[in-house]
């Protein structure tokens, strides 16, 4: 399930070439379906659907699939309200370490922390 270009746009990225890390400008789509369930009248960003937009982002990173095999630590701190946070910056790490990507991300804004991962992926 993409999430990118329907409930997400990327706005803007920032790869430094040769390095693990990237930032990222996502604007979140506050007329998305999903918002309608999730919550009538009080939108928020589902978890499932922040992890889900660290998985794709690191894809991107990688350019290739990947599978979560350990989240060793999710946070999530706060609320995304998309009307009240339509921008929230975040924050992608990777180390390549024996065939697993250890991966540290945040999703902010500002000083305001929405969540914090730290896990193990796979190659799909």
């Amino acid at each position: 399930m993409m999430l990118a270009g329907k409930l997400y746009t990327i706005e803007q990225a920032h790869m430094a070439e040769g390095e693990e890390a990237s930032t990222y400008q996502l604007l979140w789509n506050a007329a998305h379906p999903i918002f309608q369930g999730h919550f009538p009248g009080r939108p928020v960003v589902p978890g499932v659907c922040m992890m889900q937009t660290v998985q794709e982002l690191l894809e991107l990173m990688l350019q290739h699939k990947v599978v979560l095999k350990k989240a060793a630590n999710m946070k999530f701190l706060n609320m995304i309200d998309p009307n009240t946070h339509p921008l929230v910056v975040t924050q992608v790490q990777y180390k390549l370490q024996e065939g697993e990507i250890n991966v540290t991300a945040s999703l902010k804004y500002e000083a305001l922390t929405f969540m914090k991962f730290q896990g193990t992926f796979v190659k799909a």
